[in-house]
């Protein structure tokens, strides 16, 4: 018997691996992954500086033991190189392994800032626990951080670097924070409380060089003007891994392309979390992972299941303010009403006959998340 093949080993390789499981205890599994293998939740390494978090307590269980756990083998280190999907195997350190059915679980990686300059090369990302241990050390000697990128991960970030004292300027060219989350009035409300809590924005701009001194950095903004910071960290955004996919001949547009039931445009081959795109949709979040898994897993063990995704509204982790988000269909018509509440906004997205499609919260106004959830029609029903 042929085993199901899982290529990564985060949050949707793992979540696969144990749904499976709950359905199906006998068919071997093989998992392989670049990196150490370890299980860690990925949303906490934005903010685990204030949770005074070590690479080695944000990674629950190493290799060897989730694959005890779970009844599967784990192979860290072991990079896939290419899929044959006619021969139905992948290559692995130049020996092909073959499946019966292949999971790509392969994630996302960070976009690159387009600057130049000599400093280029000292600008961090993290997106993994190998990233996180290296920004973790450096931070302990930064005194000043500049993140490039207002979105929701560079804000989460620099809140995180506000609870450990650092002094934090985030760039970038919107006009507002959270530029594709918040519409004005709520982006401006944030903008305001993370600006009280010591956050500097340099917004309406960009980083157009870097130049590296000793231990210091020069950022030249497009505006003309230049600041200084210890440390960089640039959080501008994700791209789906589709290059493995690519090759292999696979349909890729943003991301993998999927149908309802994660299946690829090839027999037997599914991906899964933030490389896949669902129906058109790319989500990188926990929850549409989690929705993915439980469904993948049913069609894995013979009950083909197609996914569905409820309202699932994102709460940004800035304690600082805080803002739970659930935005509106691309391209849906309506507008949004926004008013302010007490220490903080309401903002909903209605349709012209007054249906709710989206909203967001700022501030005290995240109490209403529930409430409003239960009227949001589902995101892929």
């Amino acid at each position: 018997m042929n085993p199901v093949v899982i290529v990564g080993t985060g949050l949707a390789g793992y979540s696969l691996a144990r749904e499976f499981r709950k359905l199906d205890a006998a068919t071997p599994v093989l998992m392989f992954t670049r990196d150490g293998g370890e299980f860690y939740s990925k949303p906490m390494l934005s903010n685990a500086l204030a949770h005074d978090m070590s690479p080695a307590r944000l990674a629950s269980a190493d290799a060897a033991r989730m694959a005890a756990q779970l009844n599967v083998t784990v192979h860290a280190g072991a990079g896939v190189s290419a899929i044959d999907v006619a021969a139905r195997t992948i290559e692995v350190d130049g020996a092909p392994v073959p499946y019966s059915s292949l999971v790509l679980a392969i994630g996302a990686r960070p976009l690159s800032p387009p600057v130049g300059g000599a400093g280029v090369d000292a600008v961090f990302t993290v997106n993994s626990l190998a990233d996180y241990a290296r920004y973790r050390a450096a931070v302990a000697d930064a005194g000043r951080v500049a993140v490039i990128g207002p979105g929701l991960i560079g804000c989460e970030f620099a809140d995180d670097l506000l609870s450990v004292g650092k002094r934090v300027t985030i760039i970038g060219p919107d006009a507002t924070p959270l530029g594709r989350l918040l519409p004005p009035r709520a982006g401006a409300a944030f903008r305001a409380a993370l600006e009280r809590a010591g956050v500097a924005w340099r917004l309406g701009t960009t980083v157009r060089a870097i130049a590296r001194g000793q231990g210091v950095h020069a950022l030249a903004l497009a505006d003309g003007e230049t600041i200084e910071a210890d440390l960089i960290l640039s959080a501008i955004g994700l791209r789906p891994e589709t290059g493995l996919a690519e090759s292999a001949g696979l349909a890729v547009r943003r991301g993998i392309v999927v149908d309802r039931f994660l299946r690829a445009s090839a027999a037997d081959v599914y991906a899964l979390g933030d490389c896949a795109e669902v129906e058109g949709l790319v989500l990188p979040f926990v929850m549409p992972i989690m929705h993915g898994a439980r469904a993948l897993a049913r069609t894995l063990s013979g009950e083909p299941a197609p996914v569905v995704y409820p309202a699932m509204p994102v709460q940004v982790k800035t304690p600082s303010c805080p803002v739970v988000v659930s935005p509106p269909p691309a391209a849906a018509a309506g507008e949004w009403q926004e008013e302010a509440v007490e220490d903080g906004v309401r903002a909903r997205f209605l349709t012209p006959d007054g249906a709710l499609l989206g909203f967001a919260l700022v501030g005290a106004a995240v109490a209403e998340r529930q409430g409003l959830a239960a009227q949001l029609p589902p995101v892929l029903a």
